[in-house]
């Protein structure tokens, strides 16, 4: 078999066999295959798109490539979700203490965010004492005591995806939902849960801006899910605007307690009752109705919040921070945005209110850049609220003065005030069984 072959192939829209993928993604990740002919695959697929067999079988082959963990010592009531990113997206940090609380088993693998996005292991990380790098036999223990652990993703889990999102973010070659779903769902799969749950996030925040490509890649992923012997369904949730209040690692970790203290903030709470009845219906096999009452009971009850904290100190976490938000360290500097107009909030850019944050400390451009656990913004008014001249739209918290005006020139980029309501947006678009 020649590589150059298979990119002919593929350029001229053929579909290629199981035995040519799985040469190739096994070539590529042993480094037989150099980058350049493997970016020459990667533009063809973007090119011609690949058909439902193909991205099955790149994904079982990338999924292969490395580890895969085994659960199956906790039956079939493994569950893990996953969200293709957004801006106050702290959703694991609620979902995962609910669904444990209610006899599923929660062992998650997590990434770090990058760019405008917020990762979960970030987000943990900011709680004093929070060990995200456990040994397997750890995370097992851990998994069996309380019911839910959450570590960094390993190295060695889908290395061929590794190599090839590298690739893919360097040559233009990301936007392909084939390649997505696959990239996706082979580390997803390979973290071992039985069920799936996918948020599949669309908007202005979103990596898929528009409602019908967020609903094609969400469909891709629960078929191939399924054919690969998994129980799935994903929903696809708003991103237009950001979810909660709060943007930034240890202000996102407090809104995630406030919630699970029973706190009203609406748009956290009925997305993450949604995902978390998902989780419990397909972990335990019940009606999404049933799934839904216990869930809402789990959280009014405080249950959720009692194996939020479980978990947390299991893992080394300080606990007193959980029950004293006030306790987690402020940034130094702290600075009110204020409305120029009187008027209604229009819209919002997620994105530029994510990059905003990023400004301030919260985020990173680059894998290895550090960030500022404090750092962040919480919002003051969002899409729909009715804003006086000088009232406050957003209060920022950075470590360092000097970020405050590029992050003011962004977050005013993506807020817009009319004099028209706008119409209400649903949070939940569309679900895919």
């Amino acid at each position: 078999m020649r590589v150059k072959d298979l990119i002919e192939k593929k350029k001229n829209g053929e579909a290629l066999t199981d035995n040519e993928l799985r040469c190739l993604i096994e070539g590529y990740t042993k480094g037989e295959i150099p980058d350049y002919q493997m970016s020459a695959f990667a533009m063809a697929v973007c090119f011609r798109g690949m058909d439902f067999e193909e991205t099955k079988v790149m994904t079982d082959a990338m999924m292969r490539s490395g580890d895969v963990v085994d659960l199956s010592l906790f039956g079939d009531t493994t569950v893990d979700k996953h969200s293709t990113g957004g801006v106050g997206d702290k959703t694991s940090l609620i979902i995962g203490p609910v669904a444990a609380a209610l006899g599923c088993t929660v062992a998650k693998m997590s990434g770090r965010g990058l760019g405008h996005t917020g990762g979960t292991v970030d987000k943990l990380e900011s709680i004093e004492g929070f060990e995200t790098e456990l040994s397997t036999e750890r995370f097992y223990e851990l998994v069996k005591e309380t019911g839910i652990a959450v570590v960094g993703q390993s190295t060695e889990l889908a290395p061929a995806d590794k190599k090839l999102y590298s690739l893919r973010d360097a040559t233009s070659t990301v936007n392909s939902i084939p390649l997505i779903a696959s990239s996706i769902m082979s580390k997803k799969l390979a973290a071992g849960a039985k069920s799936i749950v996918l948020d599949v996030k669309t908007g202005s925040g979103a990596f898929m801006k528009d409602y019908e490509s967020a609903a094609e890649l969400a469909r891709t992923m629960v078929e191939i899910g399924k054919a690969l012997g998994r129980n799935m369904c994903a929903l696809i949730t708003d991103m237009d605007t950001p979810l909660g209040y709060a943007v930034g690692n240890s202000l996102e970790v407090k809104e995630a307690v406030a919630v699970l203290k029973g706190e009203d903030i609406p748009d956290l709470r009925k997305v993450c009752v949604a995902l978390a009845s998902s989780m419990v219906s397909l972990g335990k096999n019940i009606s999404l109705a049933h799934a839904e009452k216990l869930v809402s009971e789990a959280i009014d009850s405080g249950a959720a919040f009692e194996k939020l904290k479980e978990w947390i100190g299991a893992q080394g976490g300080n606990t007193a921070l959980l029950d004293d938000p006030t306790l987690f360290p402020e940034a130094p500097f702290k600075y009110e945005v204020k409305a120029d107009r009187e008027g209604y909030v229009f819209s919002m850019d997620a994105e530029n209110i994510g990059n905003a944050a990023c400004t301030l400390g919260a985020g990173r451009l680059r894998k290895d850049d550090p960030i500022d656990y404090s750092a962040g913004i919480v919002l003051k008014a969002k899409t729909g609220d009715y804003v006086k001249c000088g009232d406050t739209l957003a209060v920022f918290y950075t470590s360092e003065r000097s970020f405050i005006e590029g992050a003011e020139a962004l977050y005013r980029s993506a807020v817009v005030i009319g004099e028209n309501k706008p119409e209400v947006t649903k949070l939940i678009l569309g679900e895919v069984r």
